[in-house]
């Protein structure tokens, strides 16, 4: 995740699985529903039945997975290695890149398990998918953790506050793994999939392309303080958001009923 797109796509993605999970939750609420997740629907005779069936979001996964790898390769020209061996001494090469492909793996495997269990399994397993979810945040929290080695004054700051939320977002997907169907951990786990997205796309914007066009200063206790409170505007939004979300998935669902 080096550069501005590095940060801009991995968190647009992030955000944009946030807002299914918002949804998803909204209809489970509304519908007063236990189980999120819809069931496949009956099958019909035609051409694009099997389609109109299918499940997308691990194919979606999928996809951003491998758009990540060739934006990661292309940045480096396409010339990853992993060992250089000069005057005789053994060095690891692109540590944070070989960093952001394994993560980029995590999703990749995560969205293959969505396909099979979705898609190809005579009856869909919840557990194995919702395992794989929690097992891409337990890689990518310590990876997180050792990409701050090399950062100081706001970077080390904007990168703590990430920490943060993909700790609190980890441990949700744990606990949820004995507790599929609780409401409460589905919210908590849509609102930190938003905070995390939103959070990542502005550390891109707030190292790379200012939108002041003034750089952050690492010495600056103001630059430094301020990063704190757009955080906290952050998550203050993504709250309303998934407010505004509930209610408009009220109103549509209201106004369906009615006219059926």
């Amino acid at each position: 995740m080096g550069g501005f797109e590095g940060h801009l796509y991995p968190g647009l993605s992030l955000f944009l699985y946030g807002l299914y999970h918002a949804g998803l939750l909204s209809r489970a609420v509304i519908c007063n529903s236990l189980v999120q997740y819809p069931s496949h629907p009956p099958c019909n005779k035609g051409r694009w039945a099997r389609l109109r069936q299918m499940y997308y979001i691990g194919f979606l996964k999928i996809l951003s997975s491998c758009i990540l790898v060739v934006q990661e390769l292309h940045n480096i020209h396409w010339q990853l290695v992993l060992i250089s061996k000069m005057y005789h001494q053994r060095n690891f090469m692109y540590r944070k890149q070989w960093q952001h492909l394994t993560l980029y793996l995590s999703f990749f495997l995560n969205g293959c398990v969505d396909v099979v269990s979705q898609n190809l399994l005579p009856k869909r397993c919840i557990v194995l998918e919702q395992g794989a979810q929690a097992l891409s945040m337990c890689l990518l929290l310590p990876l997180m953790v050792s990409h701050m080695q090399d950062t100081e004054g706001v970077e080390l700051q904007i990168h703590m506050l990430l920490i943060q939320v993909l700790f609190l977002l980890t441990l949700v997907l744990i606990v949820e793994l004995w507790a599929p169907n609780e409401l409460l951990l589905r919210m908590l786990k849509a609102f930190l999939y938003l905070v995390t997205g939103s959070w990542l796309m502005q550390i891109g914007f707030m190292l790379y392309r200012p939108i002041s066009g003034y750089k952050w200063m690492d010495d600056d206790k103001n630059d430094i303080a301020f990063a704190t409170t757009f955080f906290c505007w952050h998550v203050a939004f993504n709250a309303f958001l998934m407010i505004w979300i509930y209610g408009f998935s009220k109103l549509w669902y209201c106004y369906h009923v009615t006219n059926a």
